[in-house]
């Protein structure tokens, strides 16, 4: 029985696994986060690129961009320790705060616009409400 760290996946398990497609798995072999051996035509994948693969779906769900994941991804495989890759990792989170609080601060402002531009229409919606009831000048009205 072989043992975690000599398992073996498929494309297709891996797929199945992770829910993404394996068009998705060869586009991620192609900007080399993962790096598959090949069983003559089949993909054959490690476990180092299973955990690879899980950790560039996470970084994307985090809104992580593909560089960024692979430098990520990079020091997991690097022997430099934990410490170089929880550093930059809280590096690369802190730019990620620090951004979607800007989009949060700029969505507030819009809203905050937005309802004031619906406050004017609807006080102007409501000074021309009697005057729409009302005959135009110079009209008379059919009896």
């Amino acid at each position: 029985m072989a043992t975690s760290a000599t398992r073996t996946y498929t494309i297709t398990e891996l797929a199945a696994e992770f829910d993404v497609t394996a068009r998705a798995i060869r586009f991620y072999e192609d900007v080399g986060l993962l790096t598959p051996r090949r069983a003559g035509r089949n993909r054959v994948y490690s476990a180092g690129d299973r955990t690879r693969l899980k950790l560039t779906l996470r970084g994307k769900r985090l809104g992580l961009s593909l560089s960024e994941i692979k430098q990520l991804v990079d020091m997991y495989d690097a022997d430099s320790g934990s410490t170089q890759q929880l550093e930059a990792f809280l590096g690369v989170l802190a730019e990620h705060r620090r951004l979607l609080e800007q989009q949060r601060e700029d969505i507030e402002i819009t809203l905050a616009e937005i309802a004031q531009h619906e406050q004017r229409c609807r006080a102007l919606l409501a000074s021309q409400a009697p005057r729409a009831r009302r005959p135009a000048a110079g009209r008379t009205q059919k009896r």
